[in-house]
């Protein structure tokens, strides 16, 4: 499959200032084959090696803290000879090996002309702990489930050929925006976890996608208690099964006494912040000004919850496929299609998206593109109503002001509006 964060890692092993690389991301959105894939196209050799399959390999680095004599005992192990620039060394589940983990400074002080790339679940609340990772040594990439482009190109080829030749202002013929809104209908249906991803390219069987999704909620839910750390486990299940009861309510803020009744923030901060680090969730901040730079006006008591995933959503929902396929009208439409517009603006700008909310008005997204700040409107449907959006354009006369649809893209004043399919691609059409 095409992955976007392969020419990320093109990138690092060019770089000068390259580091030790830490890939981070929830379970199963595919660190392990994208490192694989690295290695093989972009190296003469790669050698892998895991902490979680192999435990003797963890006496290695338990005896050890010199780089070079680590290099001498992997080239051991692995029968190959580990060339500096030639050589990519993979350290897979890293998480399970402290030493290892913080045996990437070494490699960075004392043998940085290796190549050394790791990844491993729950990375994110490790590096959440002082003390437990090599700060400031190593570069450190976030990797998500497919996006929708990713998806478009592994499903239907050609049409991705299309998607990727739209220009900016372009008009774009009915024929080609109708087969890119149902593959937008596809991926709402299956997501972008890998796996499911694959079944569908296999199998074409919905019924399979469902049970995948099923399986991997399973193992995220079991994942809670075996790498909890400190944190309840407990109050983490507890959050996670409240994702869709939360953005089901009319303002979709996170309400702590929706988790369970009475629940205070203190009963459940540590496990939201758990759910976050372990790219579990995505969390959006309410902003009280919309102006730059727009973390300064964080309300950090007010934000909205997002899951990594909206297919898996859509699973934890129970919503029908047969909803999504025929546009019908759903109590959760809006929700799931925030959920996806979110999920593809992810990483797209320097600043992370914010939501806009007071007592007369709501602005479902708010982007800060450089000094400019750009506000969003996300529409499951073609409806154009949205009086908060229109009164702020009235007021503020931005310079652009964006609504995502499944109407076409064109220009309706001040207002943009991008079709759903092309979320991922915002700010190069801004």
């Amino acid at each position: 499959m095409k992955r976007n964060a392969l020419q990320q890692l093109i990138e690092w092993k060019n770089s000068e200032d390259r580091k030790p690389m830490v890939l981070k991301g929830a379970r199963q959105v595919g660190k392990t084959w994208l490192m694989k894939e690295f290695g093989k196209s972009c190296y003469k050799h790669f050698v892998y090696f895991n902490f979680d399959e192999e435990d003797e390999l963890k006496s290695v680095f338990k005896t050890n803290k010199d780089p070079k004599r680590i290099i001498e005992l992997l080239s051991m192990i692995s029968n190959e000879k580990i060339e500096p620039g030639n050589t990519l060394i993979v350290f897979d589940e890293i998480q399970e090996c402290s030493e290892a983990l913080n045996a990437l400074k070494y490699f960075k002080e004392k043998a940085n002309e290796y190549h050394v790339i790791s990844a491993g679940s729950l990375l994110g609340t490790l590096l959440a702990t002082p003390k437990s990772y090599p700060v400031g040594m190593v570069n450190l990439l976030d990797i998500y489930p497919l996006t929708f482009d990713e998806f478009l190109a592994a499903v239907n080829p050609a049409l991705y050929g299309y998607y990727i030749s739209i220009q900016k202002g372009q008009q774009i013929e009915e024929i080609f925006h109708n087969r890119l809104l149902d593959a937008c209908n596809m991926y709402f249906i299956i997501g972008g976890m890998p796996e499911c991803v694959a079944s569908w390219i296999k199998h074409q069987d919905p019924a399979k996608v469902s049970q995948i999704q099923r399986e991997l909620i399973e193992v995220y839910e079991n994942d809670f208690s075996k790498h909890n750390g400190k944190v309840n486990s407990g109050r983490i299940l507890m959050v996670f099964r409240s994702i869709v009861s939360q953005l089901a309510k009319p303002n979709e803020k996170f309400m702590y006494g929706a988790v369970r009744e009475g629940a205070r923030a203190r009963d459940f901060e540590e496990a939201i912040e758990w759910l976050v680090s372990a790219g579990m969730l995505n969390r959006i901040y309410n902003v009280s000004k919309m102006e730059h730079p727009l973390c300064a006006f964080d309300k950090l008591e007010q934000f909205k919850l997002f899951l990594f995933d909206t297919g898996l959503l859509k699973h934890m929902a129970g919503i029908d496929n047969g909803a999504i396929l025929l546009k019908t009208e759903y109590q959760f439409k809006g929700p799931l299609t925030e959920n996806y517009v979110l999920q593809q603006l992810k990483g797209q700008f320097e600043v992370e998206p914010r939501y806009y909310s007071d007592r007369s008005s709501e602005l479902d997204f708010v982007l800060q593109n450089g000094m400019e700040i750009v506000p969003v409107e996300a529409k499951g449907g073609e409806d154009k109503s949205a009086p908060s959006f229109k009164r702020y354009i009235t007021l503020h006369q931005p310079e652009h002001a964006i609504r995502f649809s499944r109407r076409g893209y064109r220009t309706d004043g001040k207002i943009t509006n991008i079709p759903l399919y092309l979320v991922g691609r915002t700010k190069e059409l801004l």
